[in-house]
């Protein structure tokens, strides 16, 4: 229950700011443009990449409490960073980079959870406990953006602590409630969790100290299906990927298309990803019978075509175009050079719409309102799916041996995909539009189904690969 409850913070701590990023990026540097918070919204994933095969290597040797506290304390301090990051006169956007390093960072301690669940379940149990910890998972997923949209109430100047030198807004506040509930993690953990290890029966295992547990263990000379592992991580990849680039384009795509102002964006898109939450949950339930009934492999396949659909009918057609930042004054003769500076004058006035500087924008037809949330309905379905067999499937492929360091290769290879399915989809969706965008991930998704049909019958479990127990 404190590795469930540390993958809830885990979440909460990187959705609770997501959908402020851009707002605040845009507030604090004049020169930050969207393909720049890609850079931001990757370097999260980045940090989170390098730390989880060295906190799953530690947790493999040592007892894990160790790597749990010092990743979580680099959390809570990155945190308290970027709330500051106002405060530099100058590269202020350079200094929210770093704050999100350090708090993916941090956040590689899903390695050692995922390990520990892993290790801590038997076969039967497997599937149960990794959908339970992808329902907090999702919880933090719901939670992080309610929070945020009910902290958008306290505003873009919000108060100021004199004290301390912090302005205390709608884009500090998530941040510190963050840090907050990374102290109460690191609580939980030095006082409640204790170390606990089972086989793919349920026997329970016992050693003298971590080193001689690992001698035991790896004794046996059957040999993991490196094949298998290869193939789960570049699954587990492209769903990080695909998931990564839905959330990183949320924001900048609806103020775009639908001509919404920051505060109504990061609202408006809090509710959304709410919303996919509570429709997550509901999906883990019901993934707990299918994978039961069917078996985890049709539901990751059925999860990816319910992926597909959701990026296919997100693609732009009719005829209806979105509107221009400020096509009314540059493109209209008649206004004059006094109202144009008057407008500018008045900061209270914020441009919406689809920036002119994105040619795309005129010769690309909008996506409709139904179309984005249609979409946003069908991913919440298919995610959550492919997410949790994904990495259950990769815990029973390994068996019994020590998994930190697999887990985080399995982290560092969905990290890896949210480093680049930021960067990927804001340089491509500002160069040439949402239609090149989503096309080149349908065919991503395409590709990942192909792959599991090509090697569907090599994902089963160590045991049963081996004749333990059947299928």
């Amino acid at each position: 229950r404190v590795m469930y409850f540390t993958m809830f913070l885990s979440s909460v701590g990187f959705t609770i700011v997501i959908t402020s990023l851009w707002p605040y990026l845009q507030k604090i540097d004049d020169s930050a443009n969207a393909s720049f918070l890609g850079w931001v919204v990757a370097a999260y994933s980045l940090g989170q990449m390098v730390a989880s095969p060295i906190f799953g290597l530690w947790s493999n040797y040592r007892p894990r409490r160790e790597p749990l506290v010092c990743s979580i304390f680099i959390n809570l301090s990155a945190n308290i960073y970027y709330a500051y990051v106002y405060l530099p006169k100058t590269h202020n956007k350079f200094h929210m980079l770093m704050s999100r390093a350090f708090v993916g960072f941090g956040a590689g301690n899903v390695a050692v959870v995922r390990s520990y669940v892993a290790g801590a379940t038997s076969l039967k149990e497997r599937t149960s406990a990794m959908a339970n910890m992808s329902a907090c998972q999702a919880l933090g997923f719901i939670l992080g953006p309610a929070l945020q949209a009910c902290l958008s109430f306290i505003g873009e100047h919000g108060v100021t602590v004199k004290i301390i030198d912090l302005q205390l807004n709608m884009y500090t506040a998530p941040a510190l409630l963050a840090a907050a509930f990374g102290l109460v993690n690191i609580l939980l953990v030095f006082l409640v969790l204790r170390e606990h290890r089972v086989d793919d029966d349920g026997r329970h295992i016992r050693a003298i100290n971590y080193t001689s547990e690992v001698d035991l263990i790896e004794e046996s000379d059957e040999p993991i299906d490196q094949v298998a592992v290869l193939t789960s991580n570049v699954l587990f990849f492209v769903v990080m990927f695909i998931f990564a680039v839905f959330e990183t384009i949320a924001t900048p795509l609806s103020m775009d298309m639908f001509a919404w102002t920051r505060k109504e964006a990061v609202l408006y898109n809090g509710i959304i990803i709410c919303c996919i939450g509570f429709e997550s949950i509901l999906v883990f339930l019901v993934v707990k019978v299918a994978s039961q009934r069917v078996g985890d492999r049709p539901v990751l396949l059925a999860g990816l075509a319910i992926i597909f659909c959701g990026f296919f009918i997100l693609l732009p057609w009719g005829n209806h175009y979105p509107k221009i930042q400020w096509a009314d004054l540059k493109n209209n003769s008649l206004v004059s050079q006094v109202s144009k500076a008057t407008i500018a004058s008045n900061s209270s006035l914020e441009p919406t719409g689809c920036p002119y500087e994105q040619t795309w924008c005129q010769y690309t037809p909008a996506i409709h309102l139904a179309q984005y949330i249609s979409s946003d309905i069908l991913i919440g379905v298919g995610y959550p799916a492919c997410n949790v067999m994904s990495y259950t499937l990769y815990s029973k492929i390994l068996g019994p041996k020590p998994q930190g360091v697999y887990m985080g290769w399995l982290t560092a290879s969905g990290s890896g995909a949210r480093t680049l399915g930021p960067v990927f989809v804001s340089q491509v969706y500002t160069i040439l539009g949402p239609r090149w965008a989503f096309s080149l991930i349908c065919g991503m998704v395409v590709g990942a189904i192909i792959l599991l049909s090509s090697a569907y019958h090599r994902l089963i479990a160590f045991s049963v690969r081996h004749g333990r127990t059947v299928e």
